[in-house]
């Protein structure tokens, strides 16, 4: 085993090495390996964005020190069973034998491995069995994701007794940032400008960087908007829109209640990205689609609508599938349409040929969010964008618009003068952002009805486009852009489409201003803003009836009234326009027109 094996790795094993950077390694990657040999430290933490290639600078790093008889053994911790197996592979490609299957109760593994990779869960089962092993060989032990050695407190514990005696330790994460305040072991703090205690990596490498360098894809996020109606556990029922401002339970409950496959919004936003996924198809031949799911139980509806979208069954991949890593693996080397899953793909799990992701699932951390998105980020050629089709919930777009922002993981809040007056409202604030995090805990309710409506698209921290019914022409035109696009090429094209819109919005309410009657001030109706409210929701009702009895989806009917009776979008119709497309849609019914 040489150095010179690793130097033929693909900087992003195991994906193609992206354009420019074949047969060496990446910028950072020798900056990171040369700051790391000039120090010789016994632990070194890695910050690098997910799609940046961490895999092949730890096996550098391994390979060096193997090289150097600074170690005898490395040892691979991971979050997921698959993952190891990802290790594994990536490891015998440059003569580093590593053992999968390893197993608390085996104990021990063959002399012809060079080392093991394990899960956390397996060390947090038997930590001193690998407190022996680093104590009787020179160990490297290569943690992966290492903000899961925080997940519960006895993880951290377990990882920090099974390694505390090892010769070295590499922690790599692209997202070192966590939602609660478990230190993870092996990591430095320093107190911050306000003196909160703060992670200090050894090197990092952000989003940002890595983008301007060509590494990750730029990434589109589409978001939608919508009606959505439900039934509360008191038996109240509720109507509300997304991104609308409400209180956090409202906010729950109306993204539950998007998320419902019995309702409309899911399979709209499905289809959405489906015609999305064949616009980038295009260009990209294999390009496949993810949808990140709440639950089996949706995972398997969704599969079952994308069905009947395509024509063809979707890859499920669930949680308890023992078959899931051949599942995903399948999909990777195929090139199928698109692959549903609920938690099995958020973190590590490379699949690079994916470009279009739904974000369909509940989970509102920004740790899964970012490692959700750093499932679409990865470059194999110039020019590839990332599409991620997410809710309107304002979590999820702020999540969006920082996303090249850096974090560190953060112990603690900021000290206050004086007494402890705030520690309750601090103890309220901390419950409920644990409740935030998972909305299917909240109240109990029954979806009742959804719609999706196309809200906007966000891109570099920046907005573009207006609500637009799903259907629309103006909703093609976003999902039209072409797959192939350099970054400067994504944001002039975007503000293309949206003076483009914004045109024919102020064309149309000027036509619509002309062709209104002029009435005396006194002669004028009055119309509140609750009336034009109910008129909109009837409206929409019908709408969501006439697409059961007939199909035909929720834009495409308000296109075909819009065109028939005249006037504006729904939201900006006035209470005339909306009262004739309600009389023009039940004539339809009367009439029996299908």
């Amino acid at each position: 085993m040489s150095t010179s094996a690793v130097s033929h790795l693909s900087p992003a094993y195991p994906a193609r090495a992206p354009w420019g950077t074949a047969q060496k390694l990446r910028a950072w990657q020798q900056e990171a390996l040369d700051t790391y040999l000039a120090r010789h430290p016994r632990d070194f933490l890695a910050v690098a964005t997910p799609g940046a290639g961490k895999t092949t600078f730890a096996l550098r790093v391994a390979s060096e020190l193997l090289d150097a008889r600074v170690v005898q053994a490395v040892t691979i911790v991971a979050p997921t069973e698959h993952l190891k197996q990802q290790w594994a592979e990536a490891a015998n490609r440059v003569g580093i034998k590593i053992d999968p299957r390893f197993s608390g109760a085996q104990g021990t593994t063959s002399r012809d491995y060079t080392g093991i990779a394990v899960t956390y869960a397996g060390v947090a089962a038997h930590p001193m069995l690998h407190r022996r092993r680093v104590e009787n060989r020179r160990t490297l032990v290569i943690l992966d994701e290492i903000h899961h050695a925080g997940d519960a407190l006895s993880w951290g514990e377990a990882i920090r007794e099974a390694f505390e005696p090892a010769t070295r330790r590499l922690a790599l994460t692209g997202t070192p940032f966590r939602s609660d305040d478990n230190p993870i072991p092996f990591i430095t703090y320093a107190p911050g400008p306000d003196g909160v205690p703060r992670s200090v990596a050894d090197y990092t490498y952000g989003y940002g960087r890595a983008l301007a360098d060509q590494v990750v894809r730029p990434v589109i996020f589409l978001a939608y908007s919508g009606r959505m109606r439900w039934r509360t556990k008191a038996g109240d029922e509720v109507s509300a829109t997304l991104g609308e401002p409400m209180t956090q339970d409202a906010i729950a409950q109306a993204w539950r209640t998007a998320l419902d496959p019995h309702g409309d919004w899911i399979p709209q936003v499905l289809r959405a990205a489906d015609r999305r996924l064949t616009e980038v198809r295009r260009a990209i031949p294999d390009a496949g689609g993810l949808v990140i799911a709440s639950d089996q139980t949706n995972a398997r509806a969704y599969a079952r609508i994308l069905r009947e979208v395509t024509g063809r069954p979707p890859t499920v991949v669930l949680s308890d599938d023992p078959n899931a890593s051949a599942r995903i693996e399948e999909f990777k080397e195929s090139d199928d349409r698109w692959m549903v899953a609920v938690r099995m793909v958020s973190e590590g799990v490379d699949v690079p040929r994916l470009c279009v992701g739904v974000y369909a699932t509940s989970v509102s951390t920004p740790l899964f969010f970012a490692q959700a998105v750093g499932r679409f980020v990865r470059a194999r050629r110039r020019g590839e964008v990332a599409n991620v089709f997410l809710p309107s919930i304002p979590t999820l777009l702020q999540y969006a618009a920082e996303l090249e922002r850096e974090r560190d993981h953060v112990l603690g809040k900021p000290a206050r003068p004086g007494d402890d007056l705030w520690a309750a409202e601090d103890a309220l604030l901390e419950r409920a952002n644990q409740r935030k995090d998972n909305p299917d805990s909240g109240q109990e309710f029954k979806a009742l009805e959804s719609a999706a409506t196309f809200d906007r698209v966000l891109y570099d921290g920046a907005e573009f486009g207006m609500q637009a019914e799903v259907g629309s022409e103006e909703e093609a035109d976003y999902l039209g852009i072409p797959g192939l696009l350099e970054p400067d090429q994504v944001q002039l094209l975007l503000q293309k489409r949206q003076a483009r819109q914004l045109a024919a919005e102020r064309k149309r309410l000027k036509k619509d201003l002309l062709a209104e009657p002029r009435l005396p001030a006194e002669e004028r109706p009055v119309v509140t803003h609750q009336q034009l409210l109910q008129l909109r929701r009837e409206l929409n009702s019908l709408v969501a009836a006439w697409h059961h009895k007939t199909g035909k989806p929720h834009g495409v009917i308000h296109a075909e009234l819009r065109r028939i009776c005249g006037g504006p979008r729904t939201a900006q119709a006035t209470a005339a326009e909306l009262r004739k497309r309600i009389d023009t849609i039940r004539r339809w019914a009367r009439e029996g027109r299908y």
